[in-house]
């Protein structure tokens, strides 16, 4: 890992190093500007401009790799020194500097046009393992130095909502210019600008997740949980369920759900010859696009809900980084936590309700309308350095004892 990150400053001049973080503090000081999904749209489907892409993106990539950035500072300095953090702390670094390249360069240059696609397709490229590697970096902090404290625990989790998050916007900006200026189109979606599908066809998205799912369930169970599938169209009940979204988004969402309903079903009836479905109900209403995904899977307690949104607990056996053969971040518990994310990140949202000894009940909230769906993108401030310098205070409520109470010997004492 050490050679990697050697590797990584070795392609950076010294000089462009020691300006890092002037850049970091100047384009910090500027709050991202969130788009809505008509915006990426209207955008992209009459004649875009290239140019004015170009004369956008260098400026408001700066400014999101910059925010987050600053953030990623604030982090434990324990956890920053762990080689997986140094890894993905140097590939944003490079990824910065690359970018700050296009400031004075000229945008009627086709030359210059072509390059920064290249050079975006490179940052995008660089950036695929950064979820498994920072969390890699959070195991190789919690193994050396054991799970952190209350504080520190609410610092990272704070921080990971708001790095992902980041991420996907970041992406979400790259993957628009270069598919709409390199002439990539998508044939399974033909009426996609860029990733966005302006016709997505949610029950479809949800039969291929259940698919991938069920295929991936039977490598490891030698069976699968049926799908019933039912759906909802408010406005007119003959129309299939359609809106404007991105639908690798919403299959990533519906994967990670169907996979942990599977695994909770199959486990929790092993000794029985039948297995309940899983069922998933669609929703289409004036506002919002809901999805339900109700499972057998004999849930979890409730004191544990929250539980499964944290990126520091997972109920799957800890993953080997690089083993293709295991299902994506399974172990890292990560598929929940960053699935919400995806959700939030149109304005829309993924609860979980559990019922102990029945099963569990996934909710997803989306946007019907592209109006309404725009980006929620974190902001470094004041309000947000706030949060990491939070201190523990004694809670206002009584807390529990985690030993049931002897009220006899209680009150002998008193």
């Amino acid at each position: 890992m050490t050679s990697k990150i050697n590797f990584v400053r070795s392609l950076m001049k010294a000089p462009l190093l020691a300006n890092v973080p002037k850049h970091i503090d100047h384009f910090s000081k500027f709050s991202p500007s969130p788009l809505s999904m008509k915006q990426f749209l209207d955008f992209g489907s009459t004649n875009p401009c290239e140019r004015t892409s170009f004369v956008f993106l260098r400026q408001e990539l700066p400014v999101r790799l910059s925010n987050i950035m600053k953030e990623l500072n604030l982090l434990p300095d324990r956890l920053l020194a762990t080689p997986s953090i140094q890894l993905v702390q140097n590939w944003y670094i490079q990824s910065l500097m690359e970018i700050l390249e296009f400031l004075d360069k000229n945008p009627d240059d086709q030359r210059v046009l072509k390059t920064f696609v290249e050079v975006l397709e490179a940052v995008r490229n660089r950036h695929n393992e950064v979820v498994p590697t920072m969390a890699q970096g959070v195991i190789e902090y919690r193994d050396t130095f054991g799970q952190p404290d209350t504080v520190t625990y609410h610092n990272i989790q704070y921080f990971l909502d708001r790095f992902y998050t980041s991420r996907i916007s970041i992406r979400m900006l790259i993957n628009q210019h270069t598919l709409i200026f390199s002439g990539t189109t998508n044939p399974a979606h033909p009426n996609s600008i860029g990733c966005i599908d302006s016709m997505c066809d949610v029950t479809e998205v949800a039969r291929d997740a259940y698919e991938s799912a069920k295929l991936l369930c039977e490598q490891y169970y030698l069976g699968a949980p049926e799908l019933e599938l039912t759906q909802i169209n408010a406005s007119n009940i003959r129309e299939p369920i359609q809106i404007t979204y991105i639908p690798s988004h919403l299959y990533h969402m519906l994967f990670e759900l169907f996979k942990n309903a599977m695994r909770a079903t199959i486990e929790n009836h092993e000794a029985s010859s039948f297995l309940p479905p899983i069922k998933v109900m669609i929703a289409l209403g004036g506002e919002d696009l809901s999805i339900t995904m109700s499972d057998r899977g004999g849930g979890v307690p409730f004191r544990k809900t929250e539980c499964l949104f944290s990126y520091m607990y997972s109920t799957a056996p800890r993953p080997c980084i690089g083993d293709k053969y295991r299902a994506p971040l399974a172990g890292f518990g990560y598929g929940l936590p960053i699935s919400r994310l995806y959700a939030r990140y149109f304005q829309g949202d993924l609860q979980l309700y559990s019922m102990e000894g029945y099963g569990t009940e996934t909710v997803i909230h989306l946007k019907a309308l592209s109006t309404d769906s725009v980006e929620r993108l974190p902001v470094f401030n004041k309000t947000a350095l706030r949060h990491y310098k939070l201190s523990l205070e004694a809670d206002d409520w009584c807390i529990p004892s985690k030993e049931p109470l002897d009220l006899a010997a209680y009150h002998a004492d008193k």
